[in-house]
């Protein structure tokens, strides 16, 4: 059943503009595992506008909550330790935003992505940004900005990376590429393609979608 143009523009605006660019690359009617889904806004997305069979993996118990009252299946769990109980190519899409920072083992967790699904799609802030670096540079100080905005004792950010990390990460792993974009502190595309020397100095969020080699 298609969507009216008018209900997928609402629906649209009511997510954040770096989910709305992810959703874009999620093919109708796929499969998608949405790791460290949050409170379910992409998935509940996904799910009404482009029909995709989801599911949701979420750490926060107050985040499968809010998902599964909006009649999403999302469960408990940890993309640390729980990922490597899905089978390979289960999914189309596994999609980690905003979160691979966050866990203890980004290596291993990156590993089990690409392996569960035919396609991963990765964002993470980008601490190579130019304004990051002024601000160690001058001030000394771990910075505090809309991408990384909670001061260093209290963030759960706890392997922090540039978009060249992550890059040479992905080739170490044998990881491909198959497309990657920088983003500005609001979630929009910036046109510069990733990786390279611009985009790691200019962007504030790195978007990426992978698959094995």
């Amino acid at each position: 059943m298609s969507v009216p143009p008018a209900a997928t523009s609402r629906a649209r605006s009511s997510i954040r503009v770096d989910l709305q660019v992810i959703a874009d690359m999620v093919a109708s009617g796929a499969r998608v595992l949405d790791v460290g889904c949050g409170d379910g806004a992409l998935l509940d997305y996904l799910v009404h506008f482009k029909q995709v069979d989801g599911r949701g993996i979420e750490l926060s118990q107050a985040g499968v909550n809010a998902s599964v009252s909006q009649g999403l299946s999302v469960i408990q769990g940890d993309a640390d330790t729980d990922l490597k109980d899905y089978p390979s190519n289960a999914f189309d899409y596994v999609i980690l935003s905003q979160t691979l920072q966050a866990t203890y083992d980004p290596r291993t967790v990156l590993g089990h992505l690409v392996r569960i699904g035919r396609r991963a799609i990765v964002s993470f802030p980008n601490f190579g940004v130019w304004h990051v670096r002024l601000k160690l540079l001058w001030h000394g100080k771990m910075p505090v900005t809309d991408s990384l905005d909670t001061a260093w004792y209290e963030t759960p950010n706890i392997h922090l990376c540039t978009i060249d990390d992550f890059v040479e990460l992905c080739d170490d792993l044998g990881i491909v590429v198959e497309e990657g974009m920088v983003l500005d502190a609001r979630g929009r595309p910036k046109g510069l393609r990733a990786p390279g020397i611009l985009a790691n100095l200019l962007g504030e969020q790195g978007l990426f979608v992978l698959h094995q080699r």
